[in-house]
């Protein structure tokens, strides 16, 4: 099961639209995985409609309309892998042992709201991804997404994806 990390797209505020190479991931996934900001329904529908599976969660720059259809923690197992989604987890300090406590009985936990990528296991053995974004780098180098599978009931060839500079 292939799956792609988005998170912080800001659509339109930050880029009038996601990348080709992530499109070209979402065609690519079996599951696509937005850690919100997403800023604009628009998106949303969008993926919905190109994704072959989305789960998606609100962060705190989307207005209401994402809100409703959104929630702030999304839960999934997906190949035996229990799966969580939430847009902050406050400070870089300590971020492994609050998640440990706010998250038990999760494999795999994808946030966002830095914009810095993060790969890290908390004591607890599960694994924190940030992608960063694709579309506001802020102070990175880069914009950037992830890529992953999970493979008989493990998560495997986690990969940070760089894309091109604009402009």
């Amino acid at each position: 099961m292939r799956l792609l990390l988005i998170s912080d797209t800001h659509l339109p505020a930050r880029a009038r639209e996601l990348p080709p190479p992530v499109w070209a991931e979402v065609a690519a996934a079996d599951v696509v995985v937005h850690a919100g900001d997403w800023v604009d329904v628009a998106l949303l529908d969008e993926l919905e409609e190109r994704s072959k599976r989305l789960i998606g969660v609100y962060g705190n720059n989307d207005g209401p309309a994402l809100r409703a259809r959104l929630p702030e923690i999304a839960r999934a197992e997906l190949g035996g892998v229990r799966l969580a989604v939430i847009h902050e987890t406050g400070a870089k300090q300590g971020r492994e042992q609050r998640c440990d406590a706010r998250l038990p009985d999760t494999d795999v936990l994808v946030f966002g709201h830095s914009h810095i990528p993060w790969d890290t296991v908390a004591p607890s053995g599960m694994r924190l991804l940030n992608p960063g974004s694709p579309t506001d780098r802020r102070r990175q180098p880069y914009c950037t997404y992830q890529t992953c599978r999970i493979e008989d009931g493990a998560l495997v060839e986690v990969e940070l994806h760089r894309l091109p500079r604009r402009g």
